[in-house]
């Protein structure tokens, strides 16, 4: 490939990529490498495995979609000879745009292969031959049972946002399509997070792996997050307090089940905001929607569960609002990791309630530090987050003698004790 000028892309230019990447880096508006970039591409560019542990929202995609671009740029063969594994719908559709905005300059084809809609369209894309396949374990496993789709000769493999994929049970199910694979690949695994569960996985997995572990365990410095202590009752009202003071651009709203996402979308769009929900009832097109119009700003709020905490990349989220606390600390640095991305400042607001305060406690012990406590005018003193005293044992009616007497022992028993 024959090409006049070399494009300038300031930092990226020291990684030595092929010119049409560095022709879609410079398209995508990428300048400078973010941490985790620099600290995994040249190593992967070397074919090294690696453990990549950083928080959502620090720029892994492209860590490792640049070192796979490159690599199949530089050796033609038949596809798929990429295979990047991730935990929910939304992420393997967000790393197929990455990847086809970086090759947006080259030739290479990538499909994404995912439950919750036909499998006829993926399918027939898989028989062209694509060279990268972004994949769900679940769909990928009953495509290679039915013979739609080749992993013989896949030549690097990602496991994205591992610890998820823990969380949502598909250990099991990853081993099953590491067993598929060649034994002579590169293997690349990113995680936010480190449970012994994907310890055990990466040890088995990775071989001398060069490992970047950036701070993984707190939110980035961007991110301005309080607890709000509320009662339950009064949530809605405080939202409501926190959308108006702030007129915040762009909002994730996460709660705890389905049903109160739902109820909460539609009581936010009746209070005249544009607000929509992301839950797991809705069907893949209805999500689809819903994340194109948050998007491209038709909605304001997005109301999710944790099943979008992962899958969400929106660059300008301003404001994410816990309206439950989630139910593992890590989640929390998950969720309010949905702002603040890019190198933009972000707000995370939780609200507290009294039964709240072990998770909080548990959240803070992850972190390290107290998370800032903020009370907004009216909703004073409504909730304390510290622990209650134990309540005193009441002392007997007649004067305290009776529960002497049942706590003094027989003489028999001082003796035995001697």
């Amino acid at each position: 490939m024959t090409v006049s000028h070399r494009i300038s892309t300031s930092g990226f230019d020291r990684f030595d990529l092929a010119t049409p990447l560095l022709r879609g880096v410079a398209a995508a508006g990428f300048t400078e490498p973010r941490p985790i970039q620099d600290e995994t591409i040249p190593a992967a560019l070397d074919g090294q495995d690696v453990l990549g542990l950083a928080q959502t929202g620090t720029g892994k995609t492209a860590a490792f979609a640049l070192p796979i671009l490159d690599r199949l740029l530089e050796d033609s063969g038949s596809g798929p000879r990429a295979l990047v594994v991730a935990p929910t719908r939304e992420l393997a559709s967000q790393i197929d745009a990455e990847f086809r905005m970086l090759a947006k300059f080259t030739r290479i084809t990538s499909v994404t292969v995912y439950g919750g809609v036909s499998a006829r369209a993926q399918v027939a894309a898989l028989r062209r031959r694509p060279d990268v396949v972004i994949a769900c374990p679940g769909r990928l496993l009953d495509l290679y049972g039915q013979g739609a789709v080749r992993l013989d000769r896949i030549e690097t493999l990602v496991l994205d946002e591992a610890d998820h994929m823990f969380d949502m049970g598909f250990l099991p199910d990853i081993r099953r399509i590491l067993a598929a694979l060649p034994k002579r690949r590169q293997n690349l695994l990113f995680s936010a997070t480190m449970p012994r569960a994907i310890r055990g996985l990466a040890d088995d997995l990775l071989r001398d792996p060069h490992v970047a572990e950036l701070n993984h365990s707190t939110p980035p410095a961007a991110i301005e997050h309080a607890l709000y202590p509320v009662t339950e009752g009064r949530k809605h009202e405080l939202l409501e307090r926190i959308i108006r003071d702030e007129g915040p651009a762009s909002t994730i709203v996460f709660t705890r089940t389905k049903h109160r996402a739902r109820r909460l979308a539609e009581k936010l769009d009746r209070a005249g905001h544009r607000a929509v929900a992301l839950q797991g009832n809705m069907s893949q097109s209805q999500r689809d929607r819903a994340m194109r119009g948050f998007r491209g700003n038709r909605f304001d709020i997005l109301v999710a569960t944790d099943i979008a905490a992962r899958g969400i990349d929106v660059t300008k989220v301003s404001h994410v609002i816990n309206f439950d606390v989630p139910t593992t600390p890590e989640a929390y640095t998950h969720r309010i990791g949905r702002t603040a991305r890019s190198d933009n400042d972000g707000n995370a607001a939780t609200f507290v309630t009294g039964d709240d305060r072990a998770m909080i406690r548990a959240i803070e012990a992850i972190l390290g530090a107290p998370i800032p406590r903020c009370e907004l005018p009216g909703f004073e003193g409504e909730v304390s987050l510290e622990d209650r005293p134990r309540a005193r044992r009441p002392r007997a009616r007649n004067g305290g003698n009776a529960a002497r007497n049942r706590r003094r022992p027989r003489s028999g028993a001082r003796q035995g004790r001697r």
